[in-house]
């Protein structure tokens, strides 16, 4: 059963009106599920508020003491914590949900009750580092998930997909020295955040693509470098931040993948997960700004993980 996690604070979370991180994405993504018909074979779960506790395995205690005292509070006017990163006064609560539905995902997955998750949050989350926001991120939702994994469910080896086209540097700086974590991250290089570079290390798997490069060179790069690190590694859970801004309809990037693109990629993954890792896959949203694709690529992306 294909579960989706989502909250209706999510929607509270208002970056501003020219922001490209906008409630017009889970708008476009939830209208598409209900064209596609697909609505009517997901189970909808609403976010829990994830934990202090939950927050500190990824987040330095004191980041989290600066974050929470510069929420602001109903009424008040935004912060702006730098350049792209705002919040709110639905931002923290927001934030919080988005974090807590990875939570709740693995416990779905690993108790049985529903296998492949996806969380149709915001803010995003990869940007976010152990001790910085940045990049419309607070929280590390994907970080927050897999340490639960291993916390909770004493896993061992779990692998983080991060096909967004920005670096997920936040997620990787969490887990560099984390040898039960395997992170392999494709994105626009040079660009933003202007981290990341070819490097292939035990745990971390860095595919840079130049601006232009489309579905063949995505293509070739995933089954040369990210496919054999997945099956050697063996992993026990499969955790997908899925960004669809490398999508050539979205103006955020250079990149030229499509629909297709992204539901031959979801293909390899749940190979490896169905041999590897029964099947467990919890799939977060991350980028994504032109509507329309964006709807489409993740109807793709669900639609292959139900197989």
């Amino acid at each position: 059963m294909l579960a989706m996690i989502s909250h209706y604070e999510c929607r509270d979370h208002d970056a501003g009106p020219l922001h490209p991180e906008s409630v017009a994405r889970l708008d476009a993504i939830n209208n598409q599920l209900i064209m596609s018909g697909m609505d009517y074979v997901i189970r909808h779960y609403d976010a829990p508020l994830v934990t202090r506790d939950q927050l500190e395995r990824v987040h330095d205690s004191a980041y989290l003491d600066r974050i929470y005292a510069l929420a602001p509070g109903q009424d008040m006017k935004s912060v702006e914590i730098d350049g792209d990163t705002v919040m709110s006064p639905g931002t923290l609560r927001a934030a919080e949900r988005a974090a807590g539905a990875g939570v709740m995902g693995v416990d779905l997955i690993m108790n049985g009750d529903a296998n492949p998750v996806f969380c149709a949050i915001r803010p995003p989350g990869h940007h976010a580092e152990s001790d910085k926001a940045m990049g419309f991120c607070l929280f590390n939702n994907i970080a927050v998930a897999a340490a639960h994994a291993m916390e909770a469910y004493g896993l061992t080896r779990v692998a983080i997909i991060d096909f967004d086209v920005h670096h997920g540097n936040g997620t990787e700086e969490i887990f560099a020295n984390d040898k039960r974590v395997l992170f392999c991250s494709s994105f626009q290089h040079p660009f933003y955040p202007f981290t990341g570079h070819e490097k292939e290390t035990e745990n971390l798997v860095d595919v840079p693509l130049s601006a232009g490069a489309g579905g063949k060179e995505y293509r070739a790069a995933v089954t040369e470098h990210w496919l054999p690190h997945l099956n050697d590694f063996k992993p026990e859970f499969i955790f997908i931040s899925a960004g669809f801004d490398a999508h050539v309809a979205d103006d955020m990037s250079s990149l030229q993948l499509t629909d297709s693109d992204y539901g031959w990629l979801t293909q390899q993954l749940k190979d490896v997960a169905d041999t590897h890792a029964q099947g467990r896959i919890l799939s977060m949203l991350e980028g994504g700004y032109e509507p329309d694709a964006l709807a489409r690529s993740v109807v793709k992306h669900l639609d292959t993980l139900l197989g």
